[in-house]
């Protein structure tokens, strides 16, 4: 059994999600596992992971808009409110996503669907460099 981690660094410009599908593809196929188990680790209370749909860009328009209804940027309504308007909506946000998500290696590469990807979601307003860990064991 092998095991291997590293930290990626994502640059991140406002809101939004980030497709790091590729980046992370890359650094799979280098480990040489053919068969095992990743896991992606966000390190930010103020950013998370989600694996959704790559094909239609109206699918991570509408996740934005929606998590924006959802915990909207409304000083009244929170108490956490010195790091700007976007901060507690941030980690409402967070909150209700995914700190890490876990996804099978198969023939060395990552076995997501047909139309899914991997994305980090920024729910900050500030350009960012987030750091995410990347865990892989396996044969």
């Amino acid at each position: 059994m092998k095991q291997n981690q590293d930290i990626i660094r994502v640059e991140t410009n406002g809101q939004g999600l980030y497709d790091i599908t590729q980046a992370v593809q890359r650094w799979v196929m280098g480990e040489a596992v053919e068969v095992g188990l990743l896991t992606v680790y966000c390190r930010h209370t103020s950013a998370s992971l989600t694996i959704q749909e790559n094909a239609d860009p109206d699918v991570l328009r509408d996740l934005l808009a929606f998590f924006k209804h959802i915990a909207a940027e409304d000083a009244l309504r929170y108490r956490h409110t010195t790091e700007g308007p976007d901060d507690m909506p941030a980690h409402i946000r967070a909150a209700l996503t995914l700190a890490s998500v876990s996804i099978p290696v198969s023939s060395g590469r990552m076995t997501l669907g047909t139309w899914q990807g991997l994305y980090l979601f920024e729910h900050r307003d500030p350009p960012h460099t987030r750091s995410l860990m990347l865990h892989l064991i396996g044969e």
